[in-house]
């Protein structure tokens, strides 16, 4: 039978960049909720961490969306100022901020966080580690990222992997059958990271094929997927 429809239904739907939605789930809820209030901050900052793959940059996608924020990297970091970087958006995002590190990139994002305090702008800092486990060495910069509101995102749990599954396998317009849900399900990589890949490469290969998606494909398709690992 087919996997039913109401499976993704049941979480809340955020829209993002690229005809994608972000699902919220227990595990991101509160991380959510406080982008959706992005504008009511205590401060100027917000950071954001959790494990690699548990939706941290599709989250901060969904933030510059609706902030009609910018990202910024460390290369722009160090290469502007931040009006220059900022123009006009109320908030930007910084990636991986736990690699801003050395004098002067942290001087760089003191000066950023700062800027927004004074300008009434929003940071937002995603991380796989807290605050209180970046290897800051500036200290006034320390005190600030540590008093600023941090919020964890944890893995996903198995609900929220198969609705994500599920979604993108629609999103391709192809049927799933809940037997070879639960088949991968058991074996597969517990992040959305694998789910893209997992999705494109099924994609690719009943196209290729001309097969439906069925347990003996899925699992030439989990068999592929850990050969690029290796590689």
């Amino acid at each position: 039978m087919n996997v039913p429809s109401q499976l993704v239904l049941e979480f809340d739907h955020r829209p993002a960049l690229g005809g994608d939605d972000f699902l919220v789930a227990p595990c991101n809820k509160e991380a959510v909720g406080w982008l959706d209030r992005w504008q009511d901050w205590p401060g100027p900052a917000l950071v954001v961490y959790g494990p690699a793959g548990c939706g941290k940059s599709h989250l901060g996608q969904v933030f510059l969306t609706q902030s009609e924020g910018v990202r910024i990297s460390l290369k722009m970091l160090l290469g502007g100022d931040p009006p220059s970087l900022l123009g006009d958006a109320p908030a930007c995002l910084i990636e991986d901020a736990e690699q801003v590190v050395g004098p002067e990139c942290e001087q760089a994002l003191f000066h950023l966080y700062n800027w927004c305090l004074q300008e009434g702008r929003r940071l937002l800092l995603s991380a796989t580690n807290a605050p209180s486990r970046w290897p800051i060495t500036l200290p006034d910069l320390g005190s600030r990222i540590r008093a600023a509101v941090a919020v964890e995102i944890g893995s996903p749990d198995d609900a929220l992997i198969t609705a994500v599954m599920v979604k993108q396998f629609a999103d391709r317009q192809l049927s799933i059958d809940g037997d070879v849900v639960a088949f991968v399900q058991a074996r597969m990589e517990r992040s959305f990271a694998f789910i893209r890949a997992l999705v494109e490469t099924t994609d690719k290969m009943a196209l290729a094929e001309h097969r439906a998606i069925t347990v003996p494909l899925m699992r030439r398709v989990l068999e592929q997927l850990e050969k690029n690992k290796g590689t």
